[in-house]
Formats: structure tokens, C-alpha cells, sequence
């Protein structure tokens, strides 16, 4: 049939596809003007039906612009499926084979649901509830938070704000089955706790390495907030080494926490003490405390798997939890301080020259002994460089009580190799 122009819908099929489906191309703007955009998100308030202003239609111009980006867009779209749609052989040997095309958007979807299904499926049954009877959350009356089970036997791991002072516990697991609780030991240096219930041939939550982790990769917290049980959220890794001052719930007392996961994960009242967990189903970090900011946006915070697992272990073997120590008042080295102090490098632990006209050594303590001083720069331990995210603290936490240490230090602008045998960390 001949093209017929005066027919609107008639195309003519000696123009390309992209003219004959949305007409002739518009010339874009000239220099200086932008296709119209609209906010992703509208900062205006929400204008009710009745005062609404009316709607308009489109304009030329709005239409001739989105036909054009249509056109680019579904000629560069159609090119690509054909290239999809032609199989290799067909282009080399004119034989037409039949060949199957994946989604990748699809496949994506799907990989990345069955991760989180396949990690939550593996660690919520060994996620357990809670509830506090006095003391612990809330100073008084009863509380809700969350922990797992590390062990067959009923070793559990929370944080130590969920059960400190509490005067009775009671664990109920993901079967629904209730227990009684006794603390175990409470961490002096972090917001951890272990509580032991009588029960055997329990699921036990894999336990992962916090020591590679990286911003960007996928995490998973699973708790009980607000009372829902084994309540799964999602996010990212949002950040690593992070410092933050966390207070009660009755606004009391407050603990500053270092080396903290950051997470976008949510993170809500009850998470506290649950895990958080990795695409491959193994518990990174304990859930800890939510930043929450005057939108009711929040930031959540874990403390890294590796913090615990020395405690974990003086569990299973029956000794009582303890952490290592050196006994000095120490500030962290940054660039601010290090111009300050006038020092040579801007990184590592700097002992204070006097804390409130104290000695920031303390007496008979590791440091003492092996001839510290006010003002030495500690920059790295055993080698390991102290930094921000890896701070003093941070590097001595997988020793023990009694293990000997090399510090090396800056003393006056000369090295020194220091080794320190570590004491216990008294309790108060």
C-alpha cells in the first residue's frame, strides 16, 4: 500500500523508526538552557484536595522534549535488543540457532533475595528475646532486647545494657520456649554481656570475622524491636571505626563506645544485642544503639563480632571475662592535636601529660612497670599502626591478661620498642 501523508497515522517507512514512531527530532535548547526536571523528592508541604491548584496539561514544548529523549532512548534500546536477539552463529554462519537471553536486572534481584533469605533462614532461629525484670533497660520495671545463641548449650551473647542490674531474666527462643537467664559475666570495656540458660541441642548462629569488612556490602540485622519478633531489616555497611557517646534509656548515664559499625540497616528499641549479619549468614556485629536525629532518621551502630569473640571464648572455658590493660590516660592523635601538641606524625595514642593534676600513669600498673611516660606517643602495637578506626584500645582487646606486648613509642622524637605485659582491666 502507497505511504499516504494526509493519514496521520500512516508511516512512512522510508524515515527511521524513531521519526515515524514520535515524528521529526526537535533541535535541543540553545547554550545555556536545561531540559525542565522536577525534584526526585518534593520539599513542599502536602496541599489538601480542596485547595489544590488546578492541573495543567503538558505544554509543546514539555511534549516535543520527552518525545525526543523517547526517541534516543527507544532507538538505543531497540539496537540493543537486537544485538540480543541475533545469535552468534546466525552472524557468522547465517544459521539461526535458538539462543536464550538472560535479564540481568532480574537475575540481580533475585540473587540478592535469596542472599537475604538464605542468611536469615540460617541465623534467625538462633536469634533469642529478652525481657529484663528490674534494672537492665530501663533501671526499673521491664525491658525487651535481643541476643543469639553462640553455643549448642545455651550460651547467649547481648549487650550488657539489656541485663545490668536486672533483677531476673527470661530468655524465650525462636520456638516460642521460655528460660530463665543468669548472667554470666558483663564486658568492662563494652556494651557486651553473656547469659547462659539450661538447655542443650540448641541452633547456634555462625559467627564471622568484622576484621575485612568494607562500606557498601550488604548487612542484615535481625531483633525484636518493639516487641516483633526475629523482625529482619536491610541496608549497607554505612561506615567503620566509628566513635559515639550512647546513654541510657533513662538518660542517666552515658559510655562512649569506639570502633563501632555504622549502619543504615534499621535499628530499633529491642535490637539491642541481636545480630547483625553478612550476605553469607554469619554474625559481623551486635546491634548496640541508634543515632536518631530530630526527623526520626536514624543511624544504627554494632560492635564488631571480633570485640566478642574473646569473651565468647573465656566462656566456653569456663573463666571469667576479662580484658587486657596498660593503665594510661591517653588522648587520640588526630591533625587537630597533632598541631596542637606540636607532634611529628598525626596519627596514634598520646599519654596525656596530666589528667585533672593526676598522674595519667597509673601506679603499679603494666605501664609503670615497663617505664612509660607522660607525653610518650604510642603510634603502634606489635606492629599494627594505631589509627582512628584501630585505636589503643582497639589493638589490645584480642590479648589476654598476662601476654606481652612490643609498643613502640615517640619519645622526643626518638623511636623506642617498649614491651608491655598486660594486666586485667579492673572493674571500676
Amino acid at each position: 500500500m502507497a505511504h499516504d501523508p494526509t493519514r496521520p497515522s500512516d508511516q512512512d517507512p522510508t524515515q527511521p523508526v524513531e521519526v515515524q514512531r514520535y515524528g521529526p527530532v526537535t533541535e535541543r535548547p540553545p547554550d545555556g538552557a536545561d531540559w525542565p526536571a522536577a525534584s526526585a523528592w518534593s520539599s513542599r508541604e502536602h496541599v489538601a484536595a480542596a485547595d489544590a491548584p488546578p492541573r495543567r496539561g503538558l505544554g509543546a514544548a514539555a511534549v516535543i522534549a520527552m518525545a525526543v529523549v523517547a526517541g534516543i532512548l527507544s532507538g538505543g534500546l531497540s539496537a540493543v535488543a537486537v544485538m540480543n536477539l541475533v545469535p552468534p552463529a546466525a552472524i557468522e554462519d547465517g544459521a539461526a540457532e535458538e539462543t536464550q537471553v538472560a535479564d540481568p536486572v532480574s537475575d540481580v534481584r533475585i540473587d540478592e533475595s535469596s542472599a537475604v533469605i538464605d542468611a536469615v533462614d540460617g541465623v534467625a532461629p538462633a536469634v533469642v528475646t529478652i525481657k529484663a525484670q528490674g534494672g537492665g533497660l530501663l533501671g526499673g520495671g521491664t525491658g525487651t532486647g535481643s541476643g543469639f545463641i553462640f553455643d549448642a548449650s545455651g550460651w547467649i551473647l547481648t549487650n550488657r545494657h539489656v541485663v545490668e542490674n536486672a533483677q531476673s531474666l527470661t530468655v524465650v527462643t525462636d520456638e516460642g520456649r521460655e528460660y530463665s537467664a543468669t548472667v554470666y559475666g558483663i564486658d568492662t570495656m563494652t556494651d557486651l554481656a553473656i547469659i547462659k540458660i539450661e538447655a542443650s541441642d540448641l541452633p547456634v548462629a555462625a559467627i564471622g570475622t568484622s576484621s575485612d569488612l568494607e562500606a557498601g556490602q550488604l548487612a542484615i540485622a535481625i531483633g525484636n524491636p518493639l516487641g516483633y519478633e526475629n523482625t529482619v531489616t536491610t541496608g549497607v555497611i554505612s561506615g567503620l571505626g566509628r566513635q559515639i557517646t550512647a546513654s541510657d534509656a533513662s538518660q542517666t548515664s552515658t559510655e562512649t563506645l569506639n570502633n563501632l559499625i555504622q549502619t543504615d540497616a534499621a535499628i530499633n528499641p529491642g535490637n539491642s544485642g541481636g545480630p547483625l549479619v553478612n550476605s553469607a549468614g554469619q554474625v559481623i556485629g551486635v546491634n548496640t544503639a541508634v543515632s536518631t536525629s530530630e526527623e526520626g532518621r536514624g543511624i544504627g551502630f554494632a560492635i564488631p563480632i571480633d570485640v566478642a569473640v574473646p569473651i565468647m571464648e573465656q566462656a566456653l572455658a569456663g573463666e571469667p571475662l576479662t580484658r587486657p590493660w596498660i593503665g594510661v590516660f591517653y588522648i587520640h592523635v588526630d591533625p587537630g592535636v597533632a598541631a596542637a601538641e606540636d607532634l611529628p606524625v598525626e596519627y596514634g595514642a598520646l599519654i596525656a601529660t596530666s589528667v585533672g593534676g593526676r598522674n595519667p600513669i597509673f601506679e603499679d600498673s603494666p605501664a609503670e612497670r615497663a617505664g612509660l611516660q607522660a607525653g610518650d606517643l604510642i603510634v603502634a602495637v606489635n606492629g599494627q599502626q594505631i589509627t582512628r578506626a584501630t585505636d589503643l584500645a582497639t589493638l589490645i582487646l584480642p590479648f589476654s591478661p598476662g601476654d606481652t606486648v612490643t609498643l613502640r613509642i615517640l619519645r622526643e622524637s626518638t623511636t623506642h620498642e617498649v614491651e608491655v605485659t598486660l594486666g586485667e582491666l579492673p572493674s571500676d
